[in-house]
């Protein structure tokens, strides 16, 4: 398998030349030349498989460079019962017969970024000490995957992690969670501005090509590959939990299965979404042949991917436009990993999406309203969307509790509430959790009347020593703090 770039300038390369990197050289992503497709004998012949095993059966049709005993081994360091309190790592949940959960929270840090981010750093890892190489990673964060990327490179040896977050503008436990950290590799720097501020200063040291290869800059946010490939392994996961009925016996005197041809069962998947990186790995695994029905977009009021799935217009809000919610994780108006799915949905055009991207940079969006073939395209690829606001997931929060007796966070409330107006009569709607209510208690109070449990190992984290950095929005600021704290090449 070889990669490319969404914008045409990257000449095909291996997986390990694009590891540890983040933009492509030409400022656009990095994608596979195309997408293995499996047949449904293949997929099925994977159901029952551990997930450590099934992330290698996924995974190794996309990293093709490197010994599959070296592969494999990092896979079974990445996904254990130490590290996610699970056996399944991904744990399905049944709301009422046609509902799912699939509980994505269980790691170290408490939320979904965990599954691909300890796999990251065991990657990472592996690369830099067989190149006997060093690298400093530059990251963004609007509350997860900071917390994820520095827990899964605490003490990775060659390894720095420099991580901007707005400062003020996460929940009270992600931000102990972040800057309680006392680690000497790891640097953390609370921005003043949004989370799109943040993004952008990484994008613009990723572009500066030189300062990026003397200071051996790489990346851990969704605009690296590795993260969004690995976060593709727990949707076949979840198909399979979904499923599973339909693979049991049926009751005595009907056929035997293994007379009766295979039934193939479509699932929809709701994925609560800001930078467009987790659903952008369910759209993946469709195009790999899973049979998923519909992938349900659910913003909340910083709602611009939804505005586009509407409409046709992509329009990224400024900075002082983005609003600050009770689901701070997706208070972004830049969704990163967009420009990936528009490459798809441009037939995998260079061109066309080089074009877009430049009428962004000129006019501040793009319109594809008068053009039939979005509306028709992102129906072949099954996608829907819809928004949330503070009110509606303070009751979704309520009556899942009250109904079910399940503790939902607030950007997991979003999915819920969205996924109801595409709910299918026969088709199973597995909802995206994405951290635990914990990490949000005052929206949890507010929907409850009370705390949510906060889990074992957790419990003095917000009075514990923090050690951070403020800092404006300045790109030269920015690299005189890099320059201080990480070795040059």
């Amino acid at each position: 398998m070889r990669y490319i770039s969404t914008r045409g300038g990257l000449t095909p390369s291996s997986f390990e030349a694009i590891l540890l990197g983040g933009l492509a050289p030409d400022g656009g992503l990095v994608v596979p030349e195309h997408y293995p497709h499996c047949e449904g004998p293949q997929i099925e012949s994977w159901r029952g498989l551990s997930y450590a095993e099934l992330a290698f059966e996924i995974l190794k049709l996309y990293i093709t460079d490197w010994p599959e005993t070296s592969l494999r081994a990092l896979i079974d360091k990445s996904y254990t019962l130490m590290a996610f309190g699970s056996r399944e790592v991904t744990p399905l949940k049944q709301l009422d017969p046609q509902r799912y959960l699939l509980r994505l929270s269980n790691g170290p840090t408490l939320a979904f970024k965990d599954i691909a981010m300890q796999l990251l750093g065991h990657l990472f890892e592996y690369v830099l000490l067989k190149r006997g190489e060093h690298l400093n990673i530059l990251g963004a964060t609007s509350g997860d995957t900071g917390s994820a990327a520095e827990y899964a490179m605490r003490g990775k040896r060659g390894v720095r992690v420099f991580m901007l977050s707005p400062d003020g503008k996460m929940s009270a436990f992600q931000t102990a969670q972040m800057f309680s950290l006392l680690d000497q590799n790891i640097f953390n720097i609370a921005l003043d501005g949004v989370f799109d501020d943040a993004q952008d200063l990484v994008k613009a040291v990723s572009s500066d090509l030189t300062f990026k290869d003397r200071y051996a800059i790489g990346t851990v946010n969704s605009i690296n590959w590795a993260r969004v490939l690995a976060q593709v392994v727990y949707y076949f996961k979840g198909y399979f939990a979904a499923t599973k009925a339909m693979t049991e016996p049926e009751p005595s005197g009907e056929e035997p299965m293994s007379q009766r041809p295979p039934r193939v069962q479509e699932v929809s998947f709701c994925v609560p979404s800001g930078n467009f990186g987790n659903i952008l790995a369910g759209h993946i695994a469709r195009q790999m042949g899973l049979p998923i029905r519909r992938l349900v977009l659910a913003t909340n009021e910083n709602n611009v991917l939804d505005e586009f799935f509407r409409t046709g217009r992509y329009r990224p809000r400024l900075s002082q436009e983005t609003r600050q919610t009770s689901s701070p994780s997706m208070d972004i108006s830049k969704a990163s990993n967009f420009e990936r799915f528009m490459f798809d949905l441009l037939d995998r055009d260079p061109v066309q999406t080089r074009g877009l991207w430049a009428q962004i940079d000129q006019q501040g969006y793009f319109d594809l309203s008068d053009d039939p073939r979005w509306q028709q395209q992102v129906a072949r690829f099954g996608l829907v969307s819809g928004s949330s606001s503070h009110r509606l997931r303070i009751d979704t929060i309520r009556e899942v509790y009250q109904r079910f007796e399940e503790l939902i966070d607030p950007h997991t409330a979003d999915g819920v509430a969205v996924s109801q107006a595409f709910i299918e009569a026969g088709v199973p709607m597995i909802c995206l959790e994405t951290a635990q209510p914990a990490k949000f208690a005052d929206t949890m109070v507010e929907a409850l009347g009370v705390a949510p449990p906060v889990p074992a190992g957790f419990q003095h984290l917000q009075q514990s020593a923090q050690r951070f950095c403020r800092m404006p929005k300045d790109l030269a600021v920015l690299k005189a703090y890099i320059r201080r704290h990480a070795p040059a090449r």
